[in-house]
């Protein structure tokens, strides 16, 4: 099974410390669930990589660890072939000893139009709730975070983080937990919080984003990524069936709306900062990700609208601080 022993010793020596009355019974109970099945498979094929110190190690400009002539041909073959066992591979890139995982989306393209309007994270304690395979949390590591934590429940999003961490020097400052947002107690230790792609499969979007609230220090930042629709601070749409194929969508709200939901749970100084259609060249299948995307999410005849007649995917980006206040 995965070890997680080395995130518990960190953590007992610093402000995360007090989620140690919780934390080893959530994942001791995750263990116990995970005997059998896909997970054991996936940690065998993580047992089979081998160990490689690198020096070459880029987290700010993109996410690229070793270099190509760091493996012999035969064993750069061999690493193709043991990453490809994670198939499908949704967020990256990642660049791997020369191993170009082209996964679903450009979440470079994401983390570039987010960057600019976030607080500088250097020295900072970083939470990316829905993290997937952990992209992000890496950019958050180069950009100078001083400990990440990504929670995200999927077993295979799980392993391939520590397909990367692996190769990563198993960087003990940036770690993923196989848990979701609802398994966390009020923790208040965290400078920023990350939610990108989260808020529109959550039933209860308000009680999701009092539970962000519930991470951040006082004066903290949130940092909320979602899907959005066209219209005034009421406008939502509630899928009565799919949406771009998905059944697990819930709220899509307009940005004005998405900017009252959040100054309604309390936070301050609440803005949109970005607005941007997804391209399918940001979204689209790979070598490393052959299932549909979405490209046979859109209606052939009208790309801006869904199979399903609903307007086409389009993210808003917005920034909170939890206030300093409290709230009666």
């Amino acid at each position: 099974m995965i070890n997680f022993s080395n995130f518990y010793s960190n953590i007992a020596q610093n402000r995360l410390s007090h989620w140690l009355r919780v934390l080893p019974t959530q994942l001791h109970a995750w263990e116990n669930k995970h005997v059998h099945g896909k997970l054991a498979s996936w940690i065998r094929v993580l047992n089979k990589f081998p160990d490689i110190q690198t020096n070459n190690i880029e987290l700010k400009e993109r996410v690229e660890i070793g270099k190509a002539d760091e493996l012999s041909l035969g064993e750069s073959k061999k690493l193709e072939n043991l990453l490809q066992k994670f198939h499908p591979w949704r967020k990256g890139p990642f660049h791997i000893h020369g191993v170009h995982i082209d996964t679903e989306w450009r979440s470079d393209w994401k983390w570039d139009r987010v960057l600019p309007h976030i607080s500088p994270l250097k020295y900072r304690y970083v939470l990316d709730v829905g993290c997937g395979s952990g992209y992000h949390m890496w950019r958050m590591r180069g950009e100078g975070a001083e400990f990440v934590v990504g929670i995200d429940p999927s077993d295979l999003f799980l392993c391939q983080f520590e397909a990367v961490r692996h190769f990563a020097n198993k960087d003990q400052n940036v770690n993923l937990l196989p848990l979701g947002i609802q398994e966390l107690p009020k923790l208040e230790a965290f400078d920023t919080v990350f939610s990108m792609g989260v808020l529109y499969h959550r039933k209860s979007p308000m009680d999701h984003i009092t539970q962000l609230q519930d991470q951040l220090v006082e004066g903290g930042e949130l940092v909320l990524e979602t899907l959005v629709i066209e219209g005034g601070k009421n406008d939502v749409l509630v899928p009565d069936d799919r949406y771009a194929k998905m059944r697990n969508i819930w709220f899509l709200p307009s940005a004005e709306a998405l900017k009252l939901w959040v100054t309604k749970c309390g936070f301050e100084d609440v803005r949109i900062a970005d607005i941007n259609d997804t391209l399918t060249g940001e979204q689209r299948s790979t070598a490393w990700m052959t299932n549909e995307s979405l490209e046979d999410y859109l209606d052939p005849n009208d790309p801006t609208k869904t199979v399903e007649g609903h307007p086409a995917p389009k993210r808003a980006l917005l920034i909170a601080k939890k206030s300093t206040k409290t709230l009666s």
